[in-house]
């Protein structure tokens, strides 16, 4: 049996599918707790999912943050980013670089994002396929 593939999912997209749990991020969220496949993570990124979910707009309490990383990170594949990191595409966000070297340094099969910076790096050289949510479901969870 083929392990599950590994992917790594934008903020944003987790940000979505813990707290919205409807229409496509759903299914992603559905995805990583069945082991359809193993979302990636290293200390950068995730850094960046605890620091966004103290955001005053979501008006999570510590114990509701606490409880939506314990539904995610459960199932996430640790990475540890190499010093010097890999080579990775410029992107215009240096917040987004990350996720790159996430992507790179975990032989990733897909990066996951609604961030247009991200996505327009689809098709560069030496980087997994990227993909908005819904390509993600349609190519990796089924119709």
């Amino acid at each position: 049996m083929k392990p599950p593939p590994r992917v790594v999912l934008d903020t944003n997209v987790v940000l979505s599918a813990l707290l919205f749990g409807r229409g496509p991020t759903a299914r992603v969220r559905v995805g990583w707790q069945s082991s359809r496949f193993v979302p990636l993570a290293s200390t950068a990124t995730a850094h960046e999912l605890v620091r966004v979910l103290a955001y005053p707009k979501f008006r999570l309490s510590e114990a509701e943050q606490a409880e939506l990383l314990a539904d995610f990170m459960p199932w996430v594949g640790a990475v540890d980013i190499p010093d010097p990191p890999p080579q990775v595409p410029w992107c215009r966000d240096p917040y987004d670089v990350a996720f790159l070297h996430l992507a790179v340094a975990g032989r990733a099969r897909a990066l996951v994002s609604g961030d247009h910076d991200l996505l327009a790096l689809a098709g560069a050289p030496g980087l997994c396929p990227v993909l908005g949510v819904e390509a993600f479901c349609r190519q990796y969870l089924g119709a």
